[in-house]
């Protein structure tokens, strides 16, 4: 791909990824193709910012880990109430992480 249209990407979707994983992400997406380019931009990768707003708000819901793809834990939110408001508690702090990690799976799955 591209180096301008890699780091362009990088630049405007840093915040999605912790920092030691963004030369990693780099690499991959250097190794696609350039067709592949738009098939990346649709990944629809989760802004922790926003993940994190909703945990504040509806975290016993579990609708916070709906939203980043781990179902099951936010089925197990769901039904306990946010594990009594605990889990709810513990995943304010780790919300935001887990959501970065699973928009670099995303990138480091590709093809």
């Amino acid at each position: 791909m591209d180096v301008q249209k890699v780091d362009m990407f990088l630049m405007t979707n840093a915040k999605n990824f912790e920092s030691h994983q963004l030369n990693a992400v780099r690499e991959k997406l250097l190794a696609l193709d350039d067709s592949k380019f738009m098939m990346v931009q649709s990944l629809g990768l989760k802004e922790p910012s926003t993940i994190i707003i909703v945990s504040l708000l509806a975290g016993q819901l579990g609708i916070d880990r709906f939203m980043i793809g781990d179902t099951g834990l936010g089925v197990g939110k769901l039904l306990t109430c946010g594990g009594l408001g605990v889990w709810t508690i513990v995943d304010w702090f780790i919300i935001m992480g887990r959501t970065r990690e699973v928009n670099f799976q995303k990138i480091m799955g590709l093809f």
